[in-house]
């Protein structure tokens, strides 16, 4: 692997992003980066873990295995994220939240094969946050009447004194702003962590590294992962409103 796409090798260790090659599109000169294999990389391995899945649930038994037994259970806890918050609703959601878990729970573990985690890199996370962000706004003006948004931006104060309106867009602009940071500076202070483990120590960090890639990977990428998915149901149930 080249510099930077593994966190832990025998030399160059490090924590920062590096290009790896580049081409010309359009006169401009476009890099690709260690995050964009590393990201590659993520993707490839969950187009296989699906597509396995896949084939258990068509093979499915009465009686279930293992493999089978687990997948449902995950199935099950990814549905009652979306179906805990939005009730019946949260049935049309359960595909988007499933798949933002999945990927970036794999993202962030992806450090406990030694790569460096795409969610370290702000331009993995701010666009998370942004289609979350187009998500709710899509949902409140499909469930909401004009009148009702507007009085919900003028809040606490009458619709007709919006001193309160320039605190709340900024309120609105500022959610996948901290929806993408959270994810993003948790993660990065994880990999830079592990990377001065290995640059410092060297040789002494034979085996006991293993026990923080267990916290900073596999306990801190997963509470992440669930805190970014709950948000996200959340702000699209606020975004909604009451089910009649």
């Amino acid at each position: 692997m080249g510099q930077g796409i593994l966190l832990s090798t025998d030399s160059n260790i490090d924590f920062m992003i590096h290009g790896v090659f580049s081409y010309k599109i359009f006169g401009q000169e476009v890099w690709i980066t260690t995050s964009h294999i590393c990201l590659l990389i993520v993707v490839c391995a969950l187009i296989l873990f699906f597509i396995a899945g896949g084939m258990v649930f068509r093979r499915a038994k009465e009686i279930p295995g293992p493999l089978q037994c687990a997948l449902e259970m995950a199935v099950e806890f990814l549905d009652n994220i979306s179906m805990d918050a939005l009730g019946k609703r949260g049935k049309g959601f359960r595909n988007y939240v499933g798949v933002l878990f999945i990927f970036i729970l794999f993202s962030n573990i992806s450090g406990l094969l030694g790569l460096r985690p795409p969610t370290a890199d702000y331009g993995v996370t701010l666009p998370l946050g942004i289609i979350t962000f187009t998500l709710i706004h899509i949902n409140k003006f499909r469930f909401n009447s004009i009148p009702s948004i507007w009085k919900d931006m003028c809040s606490p104060l009458p619709p007709w004194l919006p001193l309160w309106l320039p605190i709340n867009v900024i309120s609105d602009i500022a959610v996948p702003i901290s929806l993408s940071l959270r994810l993003f500076a948790n993660v990065l202070s994880g990999t830079v962590m592990m990377a001065l483990v290995y640059g410092l120590l060297q040789w002494f960090a034979l085996a006991w590294p293993a026990a923080l890639h267990v916290y900073f990977d596999l306990f801190s990428g997963a509470i992440q992962t669930y805190v970014f998915c709950m948000l996200t149901v959340t702000y699209i149930s606020n975004s909604i409103g009451d089910e009649e």
